[in-house]
């Protein structure tokens, strides 16, 4: 390790007691870190530091250990207004247990992790009290999405790696979309949600199962169940999606002008059937119209094809 100052040892002794009680090793004395000590540090030092903390086999220990130490508040505020944010005079979970939960949960990738970590710090800022007394965080997503911004500029753990912020704050910003789903979506809607989703739909969803913290069994495994099956239509459509069409785009306008057939049901009848026979080998698939045309000419009779 290079020479450091004291104040910069006083740093690198706190976030190493996070990293030894995510890790599960044996952590030494608290050592309490204030601002200026944190801030002669490198940036690249404070986020491995944080990577290992929220890696670990452990992260709930190495975020009260960062808590202790005084690392939170000086590196992360925004995390650490949500300490003791909740579970109060006002009826809703403690935000920061939550959020260790969520954390704790969440498969050990460093998106999801970050992500975990980040989710609900709009929380804080968005909280009302409705007049029967129910509390709500409305478009505290948003305000987590532009949170992390105004965070990475302060402190940019993010810089070298772009295509990580851009998934974190991706995540932030969408966290509640896979929780909105619901067995009434049609195929269009589950379609355009993994459209808007895109690459972090693994990610997405791995968070939003680690985001379900409730003590009650049922309800948790109902809310996984619906994220299953999200999941589960998504992967249908997608490979319903993959598949080449039997038929070329337009055969049904070639038949219509080859066989004067209008389109009708009758057309339709007749544009399953020649499906069925690329099915079973008896055309190629994907062919130009006029090889359809002629199979059809040919098996006039079996199709019902009136003479011309």
């Amino acid at each position: 390790m290079p020479d450091l100052q004291p104040s910069a040892e006083r740093a690198v002794r706190a976030l190493e007691r996070a990293t030894s009680a995510a890790e599960c090793k044996p952590v030494p004395e608290i050592v309490v870190a204030s601002r200026d000590d944190i801030a002669v540090l490198p940036v690249e030092v404070v986020r491995v530091a944080l990577d290992r903390v929220l890696m670990g086999p452990s992260p709930e220990a190495g975020l009260d250990a960062l808590l202790d130490g005084g690392v939170l508040p000086s590196i992360l505020p925004e995390v650490h207004a949500m300490v003791g944010f909740g579970d109060g005079e006002w009826r809703h979970k403690d935000v920061w247990k939550h959020t260790k939960q969520v954390v704790a949960q969440a498969v050990p990738r460093i998106e999801v992790r970050w992500g975990s970590l980040l989710h609900d710090i709009g929380k804080v800022k968005t909280r009302s009290i409705s007049a029967d007394g129910e509390v709500h965080f409305f478009g505290h997503a948003e305000v987590g999405a532009r949170m992390f911004d105004k965070l990475n500029k302060r402190m940019p753990l993010f810089s070298a790696e772009e295509t990580l912020r851009d998934e974190v704050r991706f995540l932030i910003l969408h966290h509640l979309r896979a929780a909105q789903y619901d067995p009434s979506w049609t195929d269009s809607a589950v379609r355009r949600f993994a459209k808007e989703i895109g690459d972090y739909l693994d990610d997405l969803l791995c968070l939003s199962r680690a985001d379900i913290t409730t003590k009650r069994p049922e309800k948790k495994r109902r809310g996984l169940r619906q994220i299953d099956e999200l999941a589960e239509r998504v992967a249908k459509i997608r490979e319903e999606d993959a598949r080449v069409p039997p038929l070329p785009k337009g055969l049904g306008t070639s038949i219509s002008a080859r066989f004067g057939i209008a389109p009708s049901p009758e057309l339709g009848t007749l544009m399953r059937a020649l499906t069925v026979a690329v099915e079973s080998g008896e055309v190629p698939a994907q062919q130009p119209p006029d090889v359809y045309l002629d199979f059809l000419a040919a098996n006039a009779d079996r199709f019902g094809i009136p003479k011309r």
